[in-house]
């Protein structure tokens, strides 16, 4: 048996790493918080905004590498093959109230998909 902090989190994770963005988002607040290496992001439209080109145009696969919970706090880290990077291993801590994420700290390797985006510039794709 699944903490209920991790049912949360894991159901949101399969739904974003399937591509189904609109069932991810089911798991998001309103107002949620997310922490990212670029910075604090709060609302759901900005969580889309941050999630989707990932998830929609980068993301190739996902394995779940661990994933521990309570009540309230679950935590996965997984490793992700994307276009850019064959591994790039994550990790999310987030809270989950009423059955929703409202918050996330969300920690990743920003480095591959900076040179991936500096390689397209300078092939002159947008």
């Amino acid at each position: 048996m699944t903490s209920p902090a991790l049912q949360i989190a894991l159901a949101h994770h399969r739904a974003w790493t399937s591509k189904d963005l609109e069932a991810a988002m089911a798991f998001i607040a309103d107002d949620v918080v997310l922490d990212a290496p670029a910075g604090r992001l709060t609302g759901i439209q900005a969580y889309r905004e941050f999630l989707g080109p990932f998830a929609e145009q980068f993301l190739i696969r996902a394995e779940m590498i661990a994933a521990f919970g309570d009540e309230k706090t679950a935590m996965l880290m997984y490793d992700t093959e994307t276009v850019p990077a064959k591994s790039a291993p994550a990790a999310e801590c987030v809270t989950v109230r009423e059955g929703k994420i409202v918050y996330n700290r969300f920690i990743f390797d920003r480095l591959p998909f900076e040179e991936f985006r500096r390689r397209q510039v300078d092939d002159g794709v947008r």
